[in-house]
């Protein structure tokens, strides 16, 4: 039985409650001090996780739109991207907020250069910044053909960021080698569609 459009925005529903309440729950660990004697690398952890949880939801929108059948389960796919970049972007400013501070701008460039990890998860948020921007049909519209090819480079986010989760880490942990053989797998389902990109 295939999903109707209610269903699939009840379906939203959920993913918006399951994307919104870490955040909330986020305030009220900060608030509380339910965080750890080094609350501003935790702050900067689970919001990085939080988006890499919604990349990978993102990532696997499409093999079970085609594996189950439910086309209009695709729908979810914007949002999850969306919340995605939102989590990005929160985890991005809470490592400028809080390892740098509001007023050392400079020192992220000097940042960006010794330490590689950062590299790659700038790169990253700037490409989920790309496809954010050009996420609403009327990009689609307007960039025709050039659309899809543009927004193909969240498989280069997905190869990214969770190297930029090992390496930030610094020692071997199970939880980002689990994250990245997640991304992994989910980029061998489209391992007819990538090898395009590689004649």
């Amino acid at each position: 039985m295939r999903l109707t459009l209610k269903q699939v925005n009840w379906l939203k529903v959920i993913f918006h409650l399951a994307a919104f309440l870490p955040l909330i729950w986020l305030i009220y660990a900060i608030n509380s001090g339910g965080l750890s004697a080094d609350p501003a690398k935790d702050i900067q952890h689970f919001t990085g996780r939080m988006a890499l949880k919604l990349l990978l939801a993102t990532l696997l929108v499409t093999p079970l739109t085609r594996y189950l059948k439910q086309p209009l389960l695709i729908r979810t796919r914007r949002m999850l991207g969306l919340w995605c970049f939102f989590w990005a972007s929160v985890h991005l400013l809470s490592y400028y907020l809080l390892e740098l501070g509001y007023d050392h701008l400079n020192l992220l460039g000097k940042e960006l250069i010794s330490r590689p990890y950062l590299t790659l998860g700038i790169i990253s948020w700037t490409v989920l910044l790309l496809l954010a921007l050009t996420s609403l049909q009327y990009a689609q519209r307007k960039l025709g053909r050039r659309w899809q090819i543009l927004h193909n480079f969240i498989y280069l986010v997905a190869i990214l960021a969770p190297i930029h989760y090992l390496w930030s880490v610094k020692i071997l942990s199970p939880q980002p080698m689990i994250y990245a053989a997640l991304a992994l797998i989910l980029l061998g389902l489209r391992y007819k569609k990538l090898r395009k990109w590689w004649p």
